[in-house]
């Protein structure tokens, strides 16, 4: 906000046109723009800013929106769309050598950031290159030099979910932009090396793995360097993550490596317990690795007789490595970026002493199970290797609907749900606040979901709300299993991002937009619980009385744990105690499960 008469009634910054008025006649001159009134007021006064501006919101690079910004020796080009200034594709290390650590970016200082740099090698995508090193930054705030600590805006680090096979940061679905113009934030996303190109270790005690998360910290390491010539303050870093990302913001908290780089963590549907879940938490020994995953790989490039394993792995084709029938894709414990099996949650090790929020969707598991092909509990069970002592338990009582294989669905949905992700997130959650481990604890169950169709949406039609004559694109209002990824268009504010994703009805846009402000009020003040001054005053009134008629999102402490501690996040959100606590117990992972 400005205040006359500081400052003249027009200027031009970075390209941004604005003009400002008294708040008595913006409504006229919304009407009728060309009557502009100044008027002197007292310099005490906050008045409202309407901005103009030549791009649109999809604008591309060209040369009358590109934007500079310089960082020590580095020259950086970048552009602007109606939603923030954007510069995409910044290298932040050189092309690394295949299996060892990268290293700082020291090609040339004059850097074109206009578009988004190669994805790393994935199956699925041709164009993969191990050349893909990139990050890309979203910022509402373009300094022309230095600025004062206190206008600097908090930071927001994406880390892209996928398995650790796949994924990347210019994902549609992460663009910054929104949050970064709405939430007042600088919006980073990154790429990091993916499946055995990123995360092979072998017996040979120098190849030790975690390529891909020591290039988490490396890009971490050039934010925390240059970010403030994007209008980023260095010290209110958040690193938040889904999936493989959420694992990767867990093992961020337990990393010597990164202690320090970051104020705050969201790790969102991170994996934990049962089955595959397992690995995404406690990790591996390079023993572990190599008998589980590595020797199979050895065998499949015919490298095992090689005089030099190493060697051989380098010169095989990457895009047929990571297509083998063995991936290397998991986390280990090699001493330097991870020094322990797992987070240590009892307070036997370090942990980084931050905030954090984090939290589940509330049917997060039902994606990574097949439809049951019978009716029968027992043999829906087997098939996705879940526990049999379920069949017949009171805790997990079946639905008495007429479609049976639905039925036995809701029973192992709920049951993956619960050994993959509820019971050790909310296990978590009670062993860091007991051991005062973090600053804040703030957690979470989100209760309304939009699949990320066409990229994920599993067992169709079961995470989409019921289509019906009154409801052509889904009545909300019914019951339907709120699945993995369901949250990431409302966190980000980028639903619809195509025409198959449309508003379903008068709900998502308001609730997309209370989640963005949600997220990026943690990020700016570590509560998610927005201020409401600050919504007024960027014109968010509705949002600010939505808020205003919840009950507010109280944090995780030792008084609440038995009482109400998690946020049910839905239309209306409210407070509620920890679910499915006597179903954990019964599967081995009770709420006591690290203390």
């Amino acid at each position: 906000m400005w205040d006359f008469p500081r400052n003249p009634p027009h200027s031009k910054q970075n390209g941004i046109h604005r003009r400002r008025f008294p708040d008595s006649s913006v409504r006229d001159l919304l009407e009728d723009i060309s009557a502009v009134a100044v008027i002197l007021v007292p310099c005490s006064r906050s008045l409202p800013a309407l901005c103009t501006q030549t791009a649109g919101p999809t604008a591309s690079p060209d040369n009358n929106l590109l934007v500079q910004t310089t960082s020590q020796d580095l020259t950086i080009t970048g552009f602007r769309n109606q939603r923030s200034f954007r510069f995409l594709g910044i290298p932040y290390a050189n092309k690394p050598e295949r299996f060892t650590y990268s290293t700082p970016f020291t090609g040339s200082r004059t850097i074109n950031a206009t578009r988004f740099g190669s994805q790393c090698v994935q199956v699925g995508v041709p164009s993969g290159s191990e050349d893909c090193l990139f990050l890309n930054i979203f910022t509402p705030l373009l300094p022309r030099g230095p600025l004062p600590k206190s206008d600097l805006k908090a930071v927001m680090f994406w880390i892209h979910g996928g398995a650790f096979t796949g994924g990347t940061g210019s994902d549609p679905t992460f663009d910054g932009g929104n949050m970064a113009s709405r939430g007042d934030v600088v919006v980073v996303t990154i790429n990091y090396r993916l499946s055995t190109l990123g995360f092979l270790a072998l017996a040979d005690g120098k190849t030790n793995g975690n390529f891909g998360f020591a290039d988490q910290i490396l890009a971490l390491d050039w934010v925390k360097e240059h970010i403030s010539a994007f209008g980023g303050d260095p010290d209110r870093i958040t690193v938040f993550g889904q999936s493989a990302g959420a694992a990767s913001v867990r093992a961020l908290l337990a990393s010597p490596k990164a202690f320090g780089k970051f104020a705050a963590a969201i790790p969102m549907s991170n994996l934990a317990g049962s089955n595959f879940a397992s690995t995404y938490s406690f990790y591996f020994t390079i023993p572990e690795e190599v008998s589980l995953a590595v020797n199979p790989i050895l065998s499949e490039t015919g490298c095992k007789t090689a005089t030099d394993q190493l060697a051989c792995l380098r010169e095989f084709d990457a895009q047929a490595l990571i297509s083998l029938p063995d991936t290397a894709k998991f986390l280990v414990v090699d001493g330097t970026f991870l020094t322990s099996t797992q987070l240590p949650l009892n307070g036997s090790g370090p942990v980084a002493n931050v905030h954090t929020m984090s939290g589940f969707m509330r049917d997060d598991g039902a994606a990574f199970i097949g439809f049951p092909s019978s009716s029968n509990i027992s043999q829906a069970l087997a098939q996705d290797f879940l526990p049999q002592n379920v069949t017949g338990s009171s805790l997990f009582p079946v639905p008495a609907g007429s479609n049976g294989t639905l039925n036995a669905f809701n029973v192992t949905a709920r049951v993956t749900t619960d050994v993959e992700f509820r019971c050790l997130d909310q296990a978590t959650i009670v062993a860091g606040v007991q051991h005062d481990l973090f600053k804040s604890t703030w957690f979470y169950e989100f209760n309304r979901s939009y699949q990320t169709s066409p990229g994920f949406d599993p067992n169709f039609p079961t995470c989409e709300a019921p289509i019906d004559a009154a409801h052509p694109l889904g009545d909300t209002s019914q019951e339907y299993f709120k699945c993995h990824s369901g949250e990431l268009f409302y966190v980000f504010g980028t639903l619809p991002s195509t025409s198959t994703r449309p508003y379903r009805d008068d709900q998502d846009l308001p609730f997309m937009r209370q989640m963005l402000d949600t997220w990026t009020s943690f990020a700016r003040t570590f509560d998610p619980n927005p201020d409401p001054g600050f919504l007024r005053a960027r014109g968010f009134t509705d949002v600010a009385e939505h808020f205003a008629k919840q009950p507010k999102w109280e944090k995780v402490t030792k008084n609440n744990l038995q009482k109400a501690p998690m946020r049910q996040l839905q239309f209306d959100s409210l407070m509620a105690p920890f679910k499915d606590a006597d179903q954990c117990s019964f599967l081995g992972f009770p709420l006591n499960f690290f203390t």
